[in-house]
């Protein structure tokens, strides 16, 4: 019943959102992919170039496997780049390389949003983790006594909405950082530009969709939470 009750329409719009958005990352990826950059440098090579012009050049780079799965890791002071982006001169390569290298010149420069972020990550993710068989637990015996459970899994799920609304100035940030870096440094210009912010943006949208539904799960345990009252 937790999960087939009348609130689950509540995650029909951000879920397709997220599907949405999920196609447009891929069909905008697979279109500038295949465009390749005047200046044929690839990500890697463009992701070092500005590390070392912004001094942050005590940053590593590495190749990842799989596709888009390019991540900064701040513990480590790490830049890893998928293969399709290490070795590509593609627009939409040198446009990831330049958001990932965003989040490593945010770390580098103090970035109040992304060490805040970082901060509460543990704390979000073993409370996402928590939060659904707590609340569950709780919704399923509420009418046989108190229902501390099921505040306690709200309290939970409501710091992993807490990180996911955090996340969306740290990437939107990241994204502008990136353009301005790609501009400024010359390896994009013109209409190449509208390429990679093309890419960045069907990228930050599913961010957006995530958030959107990480915040009607809250409302809807809040509805069901009510409910139990």
């Amino acid at each position: 019943m937790f999960f087939w009750d009348y609130t689950i329409f509540l995650l029909i719009p951000p879920l397709l959102l997220a599907l949405y958005a999920q196609q447009k990352v891929r069909s905008t990826y697979r279109r500038y992919n295949q465009v390749t950059s005047a200046a044929r440098i690839s990500g890697a090579e463009a992701a070092r170039r500005i590390l070392q012009a912004s001094g942050a050049s005590h940053v590593a780079i590495e190749r990842a496997k799989g596709q888009l799965s390019d991540h900064y890791d701040p513990r480590k002071r790490k830049l890893r780049l998928s293969e399709g982006v290490h070795d590509s001169s593609s627009l939409a390569a040198l446009g990831i390389a330049a958001h990932e290298t965003g989040h490593a010149l945010q770390h580098h420069q103090g970035y109040a949003p992304l060490h805040i972020r970082n901060g509460i990550y543990p704390v979000a993710s073993f409370g996402s983790t928590l939060a659904f068989p707590l609340f569950f637990v709780g919704f399923l015996f509420s009418r046989q006594g108190p229902n501390i459970l099921m505040d306690i899994g709200i309290l939970l799920f409501a710091g992993a909405v807490v990180f996911s609304l955090l996340t969306l100035p740290v990437e939107f940030d990241a994204s502008k950082r990136a353009l301005v870096l790609l501009k400024d440094g010359g390896y994009l210009r013109g209409k190449e530009l509208d390429g990679a912010q093309r890419v960045l943006s069907a990228a930050a949208l599913t961010y957006v969709a995530a958030t959107a539904m990480a915040a009607m799960q809250l409302l809807r345990m809040f509805l069901l939470r009510g409910s139990r009252d």
